[in-house]
């Protein structure tokens, strides 16, 4: 199970020391194009991509997701999570169920 990132510099950067490949973006032409690299890269089944750029690529992401794979999952960048969307602090207490 392959990983593969698309966010802004500190994203990417972040998730490269923990090993997992990626491509920067700052643009939605950018996170387009990153978006089809990843789902071309030979092993990949999860991309990770930050909120931000998840909303301006919108019906590219549905399109994937509608053949299945790879799994997409948003994530807030380094400014938060975007309104009305749960921060990763909120994610970890839900899923682990303990008050940190």
């Amino acid at each position: 199970m392959g990983y593969f990132v698309i966010g802004d510099d500190a994203t990417v950067t972040g998730f490269r020391l923990a090993g997992v490949e990626g491509r920067a973006a700052r643009t939605p032409f950018d996170a387009r194009e990153a978006l089809k690299v990843a789902a071309a890269t030979e092993g990949v089944s999860i991309i990770v991509i930050t909120e931000r750029l998840a909303e301006g690529i919108k019906e590219e992401l549905a399109g994937y997701r509608a053949s299945g794979a790879p799994l997409i999952i948003h994530i807030p960048d380094r400014g938060g999570p975007l309104p009305g969307r749960t921060s990763i602090r909120e994610m970890i207490k839900s899923a682990v169920g303990v008050s940190m």
